[in-house]
């Protein structure tokens, strides 16, 4: 991805206090995800950009108080702000994405590769769906690429397992 090297993700960390151990697959899920989200991304948050503050960026993920906290420090350390997102609009397709990675997990266990593979590509329309909704509430907020959204929307899902 050519870009400018400050318009991105450096370091990407998510608010443990609100996940409980999560089973093997989601944390495998998790790990790539972080992996894959530092090693090549785009991440340009506007108001921080245009208060001085430059990447690339430390990114803190919580949610509080059933809203998506996007804690930025900048290339110094330096706090540069919060991006709040209201989580309401992707309730459901996390709520999808859960049941058909339920149902995933589940087939891999006993249904045929067709039948798997048939399930994958459920779950990889709602896991897009949802990175769509995702791009659309950061709209204005943040520049940012569909690969990096998409693995934005899986840490949020990691983020919405709950004790």
């Amino acid at each position: 991805m050519a870009q400018d090297e400050d318009d991105r993700i450096d370091r990407i960390t998510l608010d443990e206090a609100t996940v409980i151990a999560r089973n093997d697959d989601i944390e495998k899920e998790r790990e790539v995800a972080l992996r894959d989200l530092v090693e090549d991304n785009l991440f340009r948050p506007l108001r921080a950009k245009e208060a001085g503050h430059s990447g690339p960026w430390l990114v803190h993920l919580a949610i509080i108080d059933g809203m998506l906290a996007l804690h930025l420090s900048d290339r110094a350390g330096e706090s540069a702000g919060t991006i709040g997102l209201g989580l309401a609009r992707l309730r459901r397709v996390v709520r999808d994405y859960f049941a058909i990675c339920d149902s995933y997990y589940k087939a891999l266990r006993r249904a045929s590769a067709q039948e798997i593979e048939t399930i994958d590509m459920a779950r990889r329309a709602i896991h897009d769906r949802g990175t769509r909704q995702l791009l659309d509430s950061l709209e204005s907020k943040v520049e940012t690429d569909f690969e990096t959204a998409r693995r934005l929307f899986t840490l949020i899902c990691v983020l919405h397992i709950k004790a």
